[in-house]
Parts: structure tokens; C-alpha cells; sequence
């Protein structure tokens, strides 16, 4: 046996054993060899397949001129070809994509030559692949879909709050009895609050920044005051920063009620003022501090007790896991909610109210 067979007959025992599907092809086009795999994947008998020309295996299968032209081009150019990928058709069986890799092994002349041709089937990674894309599109409708959905309900929702405040401030106007004009009043400023947040609140799925969110809830906050005749200037100053969107319901909420309590309480006799809204963050520690420069606290006595808001504020400082801490300025007056994070893995505690009353 020459050398040549030798080395034919080792590169066939080579492609007849690999576990890939391969063809050994010479300058005609004809078969030399096949992998079992080969056979195995296409419906082919190896006995059909050795000897003759690629275009004739398979019923024709294989005789297109995708094909044909990816064989002459390694013929005649001696490269290398591929990856290309193309449906095999077939008219017993379903279609499949296929990978075709094109390698010259041996080029003297064109009755020489032999090409290696290896196929991998694709069929079902492209199909996953159209699957997750189509998914993935549908998933992205949904969300914009959800986001418009949401979007109008927070638009009806703020507006529904608006009309109930409004409501609310002509009963207290109606009414002759103090006591009730305050509840009222305190009623309205709650549902005002509520409404502010909701109508600058994000509803959206993940995290909120918060000096975009806390300027914009000021902004409204502010306009919604000076067309009340208040001469009031506030101002929001925030490191950058982002928190949970349900972090940031609960500062909105006591931005907005000691907001809302400075342009009421610090300034009277429409005085002008300064109410400023400060978001400062130390390491895993964040304070929310809102301070003005009004006339400042009055101590707490009978006719002066603790209003609904201080016991909003409160509540949503337990839930921020805070502590809130009281300065009086000289002029005017500072509220602080102060979140320090845990300490060796502990959980954070709740917080512990009205930490610090400072003179």
C-alpha cells in the first residue's frame, strides 16, 4: 500500500469515528467518506453515501447552489470557508439550519484536492434563539404597555387627591365651628401631601433618584403654596444618590408635610422666608433634613399639643428606620430624620422618635 492510500485510509478511519458530522470530498464533488454522525443526523446510509457525487446524497438534498459555490470557492481560491449557514429542505422531513465549515486539505489539482466539510445542525439554537427575541419583544411591549397603564393611573389618582383637598378646604371655609375647621384643614394638608408625591413619583419598576425626585415634588409643592399668597423661597440641595421607589413614597411624604408645615406655621403675616430641603448621605447613612427661617417652634402646651403631622413624620421615620432629631436655629427651626446603617450585620432597629431637642 503507497503512502497515499495509507494516508487515505487513516483519514477515513479518522472522519468515520468522529463524533462531529464530516465529509471528505474530492475536486469533483464526490464523497470519499462520511461520519457516522453524518449519516446519523440526515437519514443517510454510509453505503450510499461513500463514492458518490455530494449533489446526488440525500434525494438531491444537498445539490443546491449555495453550496456548490462554497465548494468551488475553496477549490479555487485554496482558503478556507466559513462559517456559513443555510436551510437543508427536504420534502420528508422538516427543515433545518445548518453551519457549514469549508477546509482544503490537500491541493496538488483539481482531481486531487480534497475538502473536509463539516456540518453542525443549528436548527434548534436559531429556534431558541427566535423564541427568546420574540419573548424579549413581547416583554418590552408589556413593560411600555404597564408604564402607560401606570403612568395614567398615577395621573388620576394625583387628580382624584386634588379634588378631595379641595373639597375638603371648602367645608372647612363653610364651616363655623374652629375645631372642625382645623381637622379639616389638617385633613387637607394630608391629602395635599399624598398628592404631591403622587403626582412626581416615578411608578416604575427599580430605583429612584432621589434629588431629581425631591426637586421636582418642591417645585410643585412651592407653586402650590405661592398661589396661597405665601412669599416663601424653598430650595432643595441632595447628593446624588438613588433609593428604593419605596424609599421614596415615604421621604416624599415627610418632605411634603414639613414642607408644607414651614410655609404654614414658620411665616406668618406673609413674611418672607427660606424653607431648605437638604438630602446629605455619609457611607451607608443618609439625613433628610428640612429647615427654614421663620419664627421658630412653639414649645408644646394645651392649646399647642402634637398634631396629626408630627404623628405622620413620625410613623414614616419608624418605617425609614430613622431617628428623628429636633434643632431649634434661632432663627427658625430644623427637622432631621437621621438613618444610620446597622452595625455588624444587626438589623436596623426601629427608630426611636423625637431622638434630640437641641437649643
Amino acid at each position: 500500500m503507497s503512502q497515499t492510500q495509507s494516508l487515505m485510509s487513516l483519514a477515513k478511519a479518522l472522519i468515520d469515528t468522529s463524533h462531529f458530522s464530516l465529509l471528505l470530498i474530492d475536486g469533483d464533488l464526490r464523497v470519499l467518506s462520511a461520519s457516522r454522525s453524518f449519516c446519523a443526523s440526515f437519514g443517510i446510509d454510509l453505503a450510499d453515501a461513500e463514492g458518490r457525487l455530494l449533489t446526488e446524497i440525500g434525494g438531491g438534498a444537498w445539490n443546491t447552489s449555495v453550496l456548490r459555490n462554497l465548494m468551488d470557492s475553496a477549490l479555487s481560491d485554496g482558503l478556507a470557508a466559513g462559517p456559513f449557514e443555510f436551510d437543508l429542505v427536504r420534502t420528508d422531513r422538516p427543515r433545518r439550519r445548518l453551519v457549514l465549515n469549508v477546509q482544503l486539505v490537500d491541493y496538488e489539482e483539481n482531481r486531487d484536492a480534497r475538502i473536509l466539510l463539516s456540518v453542525e445542525d443549528v436548527t434548534e439554537a436559531r429556534d431558541a434563539q427566535t423564541r427568546i427575541t420574540a419573548l424579549l419583544t413581547e416583554k418590552d411591549e408589556l413593560l411600555r404597555e404597564r408604564e402607560m397603564l401606570l403612568a395614567e393611573m398615577q395621573h388620576r389618582i394625583a387628580n382624584s387627591l386634588q379634588v378631595v383637598a379641595s373639597v375638603l378646604q371648602l367645608k372647612a371655609r363653610a364651616t363655623e365651628t374652629p375645631e372642625v375647621r382645623r381637622v379639616l384643614l389638617d385633613a387637607q394638608d394630608r391629602v395635599m401631601s399624598v398628592a404631591a408625591v403622587q403626582r412626581h413619583l416615578e411608578l416604575g419598576v427599580g430605583m429612584v433618584e432621589i434629588g431629581t425626585y425631591l426637586s421636582k415634588l418642591c417645585e410643585s409643592l412651592e407653586s402650590s403654596m405661592a398661589g396661597e399668597g405665601s412669599a416663601t423661597e424653598l430650595t432643595v440641595r441632595a447628593d446624588r444618590a438613588v433609593v428604593s421607589s419605596h424609599e421614596a413614597v415615604s421621604l416624599g411624604l415627610v418632605v411634603a408635610e414639613l414642607v408644607i408645615n414651614a410655609f404654614k406655621h414658620a411665616f406668618p403675616d406673609r413674611r418672607r422666608g427660606v424653607v431648605v430641603v437638604d438630602y446629605a448621605v455619609c457611607g451607608a447613612g443618609w439625613t433628610l433634613s428640612v429647615a427654614d427661617d421663620g419664627v421658630g417652634h412653639a414649645p408644646l402646651s394645651p392649646e399647642n399639643r402634637v398634631g396629626l403631622g408630627t404623628t405622620v413624620v413620625t410613623s414614616l421615620a419608624r418605617q425609614l428606620h430613622a431617628d428623628i432629631v429636633l434643632r431649634d436655629l434661632t432663627p427658625g427651626f430644623m427637622t432631621s430624620l437621621v438613618h444610620a446603617p446597622p452595625v455588624n450585620g444587626d438589623e436596623p432597629k426601629p427608630a426611636a422618635g423625637v431622638a434630640a431637642l437641641v437649643s
